[in-house]
């Protein structure tokens, strides 16, 4: 365990504190920390154009980061975007040291650390890494495979069923899992379901707030298939983008929601377009809702997998009455 594993941990929970426009911006926090140990500033980064986790922490701390330690949770940055370097805010600040948990995958972005050290401060990596690598997972993911993080989410019955005999809408889980849907649908950049699901059940596709106040920003709303959408379909209602992909070919799919900036895909049905996107190797995670009830008839939730995949359990939580897996698929493989 390291000695910066607790302001790592804070530094962590400001960087998910952020409410950023979207996952194009990455969740940074950071903590500034005296040579007695108490924590003298605070910041995370709040979106495009805004001050860095960096600058903010500094602005709070003021004269006591002179000689002090810059805990972020990503490398800084030494190029000049719509902020400037904070490689040189750091530098310019006086502190000694700089403790960071992940790496900038950015070509321009990247190399932070050794403008630092050639400035003759030391500089720490690698902490708490897997943690605040999953607050930004969607961001660096994008920048190193050239495409969306694809989260396959799927809600079903104990006997597998994703919808009784009529095939239509059919409530499966209860009210905590539904509110935690929508919640992840206004964090993602766009979601996706097959037109099979868009004739179905006729959804409309949106985030909503768990209350009456608020803004929620709305995912782009992606349909694939090569059957028509109807004019009058809820998914074209105007209450958010959409976008209805005419073809089976999801590589085509991903490249024309990465010219989009959409780097976070929630694939939430039907089990045809799951099995494709399983299918093509195009799946990251999966959040599989399982609820307790068993339906005896109705589509199941995956057809026939060309192979098997693997999955490495991230969490198994209880939510209301439902059991909640998530994981990540096959990562060990490059795609």
């Amino acid at each position: 365990m390291s000695a910066w594993d607790v302001y790592m941990a804070e530094a962590v929970g400001l960087a998910l504190s952020a409410d950023v426009a979207s996952s194009s911006n990455p969740r940074v926090g950071c903590v500034i920390v005296d040579p007695h140990g108490a924590v003298v500033g605070r910041g995370h980064h709040r979106g495009a154009g805004t001050p860095h986790a960096e600058v903010e922490a500094l602005a709070e701390a003021g004269d006591r980061a002179a000689g002090a330690t810059a805990v972020v949770t990503l490398e800084p940055c030494r190029h000049t975007g719509r902020t400037g370097p904070c490689t040189e805010v750091l530098v310019a600040a006086g502190v000694h040291r700089v403790v960071y948990a992940v790496d900038d995958p950015g070509v321009d972005e990247g190399g932070g650390a050794e403008v630092l050290r050639a400035a003759g401060v030391e500089v720490v990596s690698g902490v708490l890494q897997d943690e605040a690598s999953y607050a930004n997972r969607a961001w660096t993911h994008a920048r190193r495979l050239g495409r969306p993080l694809v989260t396959l989410k799927t809600a079903m019955s104990l006997d597998g069923r994703v919808a009784d005999a009529a095939g239509g809408p059919t409530p499966i889980t209860g009210p905590e899992s539904r509110g935690y849907a929508h919640a992840l649908r206004g964090i993602v950049d766009a979601i996706a379901v097959g037109t099979g699901t868009v004739l179905a059940d006729d959804p409309q596709l949106t985030a909503r707030a768990p209350d009456a106040g608020g803004a929620v920003r709305q995912p782009l709303r992606v349909v694939v298939g090569r059957t028509p959408v109807s004019p009058t379909a809820r998914i074209r209602d105007g209450q958010a983008p959409t976008l209805v992909h005419a073809s089976r070919d999801l590589q085509a799919l991903m490249r024309e929601l990465s010219a989009r900036d959409v780097e976070h895909l929630l694939v939430e049905g039907g089990p045809t377009l799951a099995a494709a996107f399983l299918d093509a190797g195009l799946v990251d995670e999966v959040l599989w809702f399982v609820a307790p009830v068993v339906l005896g008839a109705g589509p199941v939730a995956l057809p026939t997998l060309d192979r098997r995949q693997d999955v490495a359990v991230r969490s198994v939580r209880v939510m209301g009455e439902d059991v909640v897996v998530e994981g990540m698929v096959d990562v060990h493989r490059d795609r």
